[in-house]
């Protein structure tokens, strides 16, 4: 049990890869300078055009892609029941 987590973290760690890869290089170091200087709080530590960039940089990720990824992964580190 122990290794399919393991397995289901490395899963997740290389479809966060995959997705973080639809951005080019400047833009993910933009996402990542954006993320920072939020603090955790885009509505107010960052002004609308920075907020509309962030969320057009995130829309570019396949959030909804990605989530169906990572349960996926999930699902398949799960124990089967018995």
């Amino acid at each position: 049990m122990y290794w399919l987590r393991i397995l289901a973290v490395a899963q997740l760690a290389l479809a966060a890869k995959r997705h973080l890869e639809l951005l080019e290089p400047d833009e993910r170091s933009r996402l990542g300078r954006l993320v920072k200087a939020s603090k955790g709080r885009p509505a107010r530590n960052l002004s609308p055009a920075d907020r509309e960039e962030l969320a057009r940089l995130v829309r570019k990720l396949e959030p909804a892609r990605f989530g169906r990824s990572a349960v996926a992964a999930v699902a398949r580190g799960r124990r089967p029941k018995v």
